[in-house]
Formats: structure tokens, sequence, C-alpha cells
């Protein structure tokens, strides 16, 4: 094939130009080559490059000179002759109407040029409109004869103010080439013999090897990068929100579990049976196994009398709590199931200790898809137990939390949750967006979920949650979820996606 044919010429390029070079003690320019072998420029110069990387078989120095070439309309010009000689000859001795000039295809730029050159003029007094005639017998088109020139390689006969002019005209341009003054190298040969790479075995043993020539190593080149795997921005996002809270001296909750009973997920929390969240329409129930079997009853029997009857200084919500909806099994819709569970260990404990707990896991909700939302997603959670916590304390926590996590523009508004009195909504100013976005949620639990767990009556347990995804939305500059999570992200994002570091 034609391919082959030229791959094979191109790979004897080398041997040729040696050839050439072998009587040549002055050295050889390699556009002379060029034209020496009737080849492209740049073949030359590969098989330059070639021996350079044989060793010392040639030297070769970059020179950079300029030289003028003909444009496209140049060469066009060079052989049809210029606009202005074009629109002279197009003219015949009884003359011709402007109009008709013009739809020439030289007609327009040909007639101001050869107006200038004083070659025709034009009769605005003519029966049938203005009319141009020839003002002289003959012409010389010099434009043609100075484009010639330059072609044939005699660009020095011209003067400047020739060369800028043709070069406004869009006819010349000036260029600059970087050719290579080629002399033979201290181990110069006309036969290129092949350098070894590798070292072998068989080389060694037979001592082959004393014959050979071996290509110098490249201490400086790069190895193949490995093929490995990439972390998705939402862990390295999630690796930086564990170190914060390990920082902060935060314990981690075992969050392996992503069904939950309805008790733990919603009535322990003092949510009510009846409330809009419990619904299908926002939660999804589990068909097999569809319900739980395994609860405290004692702490029950206190969560049931406290949602039906009140108690500990509260009212309660008075309707007929039943077992039967605590028992529905569910894929949990929040972590703070598992923060019902870690505050329910810690009452059991003989002597109250303070605790601060975090956990980082998936929650299900079944929710409308839009930008921002998804029916699962990751929710972070941090709970602190102590005597005497105040929302002001939430408050300052909720401050050194997101400015560990470069969030520095927050905002917080009251808002209402079942199981947290008073509550707080934070908002944080989304550069991508150019909007506030709601980033967590955070309140004081109620005494009507925590003093039936067995908690002492000073305890306050203060607590907020946020999802992973909008941080890292925000961090990453991502303007739909989708782009982040789910079957429609481009795996390229994932590879080229940075490191994240939070600005602390």
């Amino acid at each position: 094939s034609s391919d082959l044919r030229r791959s094979m010429a191109e790979s004897r390029v080398p041997e040729l130009l040696l050839q050439l070079l072998q009587d040549r003690e002055d050295g050889l320019e390699s556009l002379e080559v060029a034209r020496a072998l009737g080849l492209e420029h740049q073949q030359v110069v590969g098989a330059v490059k070639s021996l350079q990387a044989l060793g010392q078989i040639i030297d070769a120095e970059q020179l950079s000179s300029k030289h003028w070439e003909l444009t496209d309309e140049g060469k066009e010009i060079a052989a049809e002759g210029s606009h202005e000689a074009r629109v002279f000859q197009s003219i015949p001795p009884e003359g011709m109407a402007q109009s008709e000039l013009m739809k020439l295809a030289s007609g327009k730029v040909g007639f101001s040029k050869a107006m200038s050159n004083k070659w025709i003029r034009l009769d605005k007094s003519a029966a049938n409109g203005p009319r141009i005639l020839r003002a002289v017998e003959d012409i010389e088109d010099g434009v043609k004869e100075k484009l010639l020139a330059v072609q044939q390689g005699k660009a020095e006969t011209l003067d400047e103010k020739d060369k800028n002019e043709l070069k406004k005209r869009k006819l010349l341009s000036e260029v600059t080439v970087k050719t290579y003054l080629i002399k033979k190298g201290s181990a110069f040969s006309t036969t290129v013999s092949k350098q070894e790479t590798d070292l072998t075995p068989e080389m060694i043993s037979s001592g082959s090897w004393r014959d050979k020539t071996f290509k110098a190593y490249n201490f400086d080149a790069l190895g193949v990068m490995p093929e490995s795997g990439h972390l998705h921005p939402l862990l390295k996002v999630r690796t930086q929100f564990r170190q914060i809270f390990l920082e902060m001296g935060f314990t981690e909750m075992p969050t392996n579990n992503f069904i939950e009973s309805s008790f733990w997920n919603f009535d322990a929390l003092f949510q009510p049976q009846q409330h809009p969240a419990r619904d299908q329409h926002d939660t999804f129930f589990l068909l097999d196994p569809a319900e739980a079997t395994e609860f405290p009853m004692d702490y029950l029997e206190r969560v049931k009398k406290v949602h039906s009857e009140g108690g500990y200084g509260s009212q309660g919500y008075k309707y007929d709590w039943t077992i039967k909806e605590a028992r529905k099994n569910i894929l949990r819709t929040h972590t703070t199931a598992v923060s019902a569970r870690m505050l329910y260990q810690l009452a059991q404990q003989e002597c109250f200790t303070p605790v601060k707990y975090f956990s980082i896991d998936r929650v299900f909700r079944n929710e409308t898809l839009d930008a921002t939302h998804l029916a699962e997603f990751h929710q972070i959670e941090g709970v602190v137990a102590d005597y005497g916590l105040t929302l002001g304390d939430l408050m300052g926590v909720l401050k050194e939390f997101f400015n560990k996590l470069g969030i520095t523009k927050l905002r917080f508004k009251p808002a209402y949750n079942p199981y947290t009195e008073p509550s707080m909504e934070v908002f944080s100013y989304h550069e991508g967006l150019k909007k506030w976005v709601e980033v967590g949620n955070s309140g004081v639990f109620r005494p009507e979920m925590l003093l039936p767990m067995g908690l002492p009556e000073g305890v306050s347990v203060i607590a907020w949650g946020l999802s992973l995804e909008r941080p890292t939305m925000i961090k990453y500059r991502i303007n739909n979820i989708r782009e982040l999570v789910g079957h429609k992200v481009n795996l390229q994002m994932v590879y080229d996606s940075p490191i994240c570091r939070l600005d602390s």
C-alpha cells in the first residue's frame, strides 16, 4: 500500500542523509538536504532527530531564518495577473459600463488600484450612466512581476516598501523557518545500527553485549502511569469531613444498617405516627421482612406513654399509639435513628459521661428528583450530649465546624423539627448558583425524646445534620446533582477531579 511505501521511504531518509553528509566536511543545511532528496523539510527534520537519538553520529545546530512566501491569493496573481491588470484587460476600446465592470470577480479591488495607477478613467457624462475607458495603450503588471521574483527565490531584489505593500494586500507573508546545520559527529558512520534498549540474559551468557551499542538511559523520563482506581469527589469530601470530626474530638457511630424499624427511625425521636414524613410518598417501606420483632420493651412502653398521654412536662400528642406502626421496616430516612440507639445505650450506663458522636452514611427518601435532590444521599450528623448545653453552644459548634470546611458565609433560620426545639436551618452561599442554599438542619433534642431513654434530667443534646452532596457540589462547583451521582455521571470527571482540600 502507499502508506507502507511511504513509511519504508521515510525509514531510509536517515541513511540517505548520512550518505550526502559523507563528502561534506563543512556540513549541510536541512533545507538543502530536502531539495536534494526531493522531500518535505519536515521529513528531513524527523531524520535529524532520530539520528541525534542514536548518539554522536551527527552534530546538529538549529538555525532560524526569515523568508518571504506567497499567500494563496499571491500564487493566483503570480499565475493570472493582478486584479488591476485583469480589469484593464477586460475593458474593450469603446469602454465599459461601470455597473458591468463591478460584476467581474476582480472588479472592486481592480477598479480602485487601476484608477490610482491612472490606467483607466471614469466618464460620468456618458449617456447610459458612468462608463470606464482605458487611459493608456499598454500597462506593465509590476505586482505580478514582483510576486514571480519572490516565487523564484529573488525576494532580495524587492525593496522593503514593495514587500510591505504586497504584505498589506495579503499577497506576501514573512515566514520564520527553523532549519538545522548538520555536521559529522564523533561517531559518524553511513550505516545506522539500531541501539539496544534492553540487556537480556542471552546477551550476558553469550557475551554478545560487548559488541552492541546501548541506548543511553534517560533518568528524567516519566514512567508509564499505572492503571489505578480513582476516588469519587464524594469520597474525597467524606474523608475531609471525617477528619474534621476526629480533629474536634468526635467518635464515629456504627451506621452499617440501612434497614431500620419505624420505632427507632420515628417513634424514639418523638415523631407522631400520623406525621406526613411516615407516608409512602416520603418513605420506602420493606415488603420482606415487613416488620421488626425485637425492642427494649420497657423503653417502648415509655415512648408509647409520652406519645399518647404525655409526661416529663409534656402533654404528648394525645392519640392511640400502636406497636403495629412502630414495627414497620423501612429504608432509614436519616442517620438520627442511629443517634437515638447510641443515646439509649448511653442512658443505660450507671454513670452518665459527656459524649460527642458523628456519622456519615447513606439515607433514603422518596423524593422528587431535581437538580439538588435524589432518592438516596449521604447524611452527615453530629451529636453532643452534656449537662447544660444551649442554642449558643450549637451555633458555636456549627460555626467552628463549617469554618473548618472553608464555608464562612453562614446564615441560621428558625425552623420546626418534631424532635428538636429550638431548631435552625443552616444556609451557605453557593458561588456556582449565586444564591443561598440550605446545607443543614440543627437543633436541641426535645426532653420527650431524651427522658424516656433514661438520660439524667439536666442533660441536653445538641445535634445537626447535613447532606454530603451539597457541600461537595459547592466545593467542586457542580450545579446539578445528577452530574455528581447516578448513571449519567461522566467518569472522566471522577478521574480529573482534584484532591479535596478544604480551606480551613
